[in-house]
């Protein structure tokens, strides 16, 4: 499929019009940003000369441009500049970028961006369209460096991931960052209705956001959380299984694993039933999830038992037809290609309204075009580029 260019983007894209600075690197920024761009967001990625953003350096693999698979995973829809916050006409040029931004996303350390002289808190009280959101590993007091693994390990993930008996097992995607990111994004969201909706300006403070991996990590532990909460007694591990619902989890047929995700009482009987066990359909027992979580061992024993006779597809159908939530363990290969992933722009936009207009760009790919033009967009004259707040 063609990838039109930026200017042939359609005007009816939600966020259409809509401009945003991308100061971040590595994963949970650039997701957000990514995010916004789907949307229809015109996004200026500004990247260090010569080695831009550090994601660019890590692999393999890389593509036969020598691109980085990690790269482009999370940066189609934007234009890269690079740019050196040391040299004082770098610097201009992103106070200028700033100037005609609606929405600025970094992902500095504290006190970084304050000693070349950009405050976060100063430009939006100069310009009072304009949203700022930083993202930060552990909190705006926190100099600490912010990496996905550390956040695991120390939000509670670890301990609850993996087998019971075995290792505290970090998550197989780097999921604080990408809940991170969509965070971020869902509060510049919030921030641009609420923008939208008013007659004045915004408040500052509700357009100063700060977003942090471990608040977002924390929060995404969501029933666990409540369990320890409500039981004053620590989480463990359950490997395949799950704290709160039987049959919920890993089970062996006669060739595949297969996954039971049953969550109500109605299901469990079509899902007795649908086995050939119609008396544990009836035992009382198991008649509610309750009581499946008390009689765990004996159920899980008797489901497995059964699921071993047979192969993963003929019970998949039977399940299916019986309106039980099952599924085949697949790989990775198997996914991209049934969800159509470029290897060029990644996996589709999972946002409703997103589309791919621009591959991720090469190292100051649209610098030139950004230092003569500012936001300008191809086709487009160059007073388009002027201060959001006078518009």
């Amino acid at each position: 499929m063609a990838i039109p260019t930026r200017h042939d983007r359609a005007t009816n894209a939600p966020l259409a019009g809509l401009r945003v600075l991308d100061l971040t690197r590595v994963l949970a920024g650039p997701l957000c940003t990514m995010v916004l761009g789907d949307l229809g967001a015109d996004v200026i990625k500004v990247e260090r000369p010569e080695s831009g953003d550090d994601t660019r350096g890590w692999g393999p693999p890389f593509d036969d441009r020598g691109e980085s698979a990690y790269f482009l995973s999370i940066n189609r829809n934007k234009r890269s500049l690079a740019a050196d916050l040391g040299i004082a006409a770098d610097l201009e040029l992103i106070r200028s970028l700033i100037a005609g931004a609606d929405v600025v996303v970094d992902n500095f350390r504290p006190g970084t961006l304050e000693r070349r002289g950009i405050s976060p808190r100063a430009m939006i009280a100069q310009h009072d369209r304009l949203v700022w959101c930083t993202i930060t590993g552990f909190g705006e007091g926190g100099n600490r460096p912010g990496y996905d693994f550390v956040v695991q390990a120390e939000q509670g993930w670890m301990a609850i991931t993996g087998e019971p008996d075995g290792e505290p097992m970090k998550i197989g995607v780097a999921l604080a960052d990408v809940v991170t990111g969509k965070d971020a994004a869902a509060a510049i969201l919030a921030a641009l209705a609420a923008r939208g909706l008013r007659s004045e300006p915004l408040p500052p403070e509700q357009r100063r956001l700060v977003v942090s991996l471990a608040a977002s990590a924390s929060a995404a532990l969501v029933n666990v959380a409540q369990n320890v909460l409500v039981t004053g007694v620590e989480a463990g591990r359950w490997g395949n299984g799950h704290p709160n619902l039987v049959p919920y989890q890993l089970f062996h047929t006669s060739d595949l694993p297969i996954v039971l995700a049953v969550g109500t009482d109605a299901q469990w009987r079509a899902c007795a039933l649908a086995l050939g066990l119609p008396e544990l359909s009836v035992d009382p027992r198991f008649a509610t999830n309750a009581g499946r979580v008390t009689h765990r061992t004996e159920l899980v024993g008797a489901v497995g038992e059964r699921l071993k006779m047979r192969s993963a597809s003929e019970w998949l159908r039977v399940l299916d037809d019986a309106q039980v939530p099952a599924g085949r363990v697949r790989g990775v290969a198997e996914v991209v290609r049934e969800e159509g992933g470029s290897p060029v722009t990644g996996m589709p936009p999972s946002v409703p309204g997103g589309a791919v207009y621009l591959p991720p760009p090469r190292l100051d790919e649209h610098g030139a075009e950004i230092r003569r033009n500012g936001w300008a967009l191809p086709g487009r004259p160059p007073s388009y580029q002027t201060d959001r707040s006078e518009r």
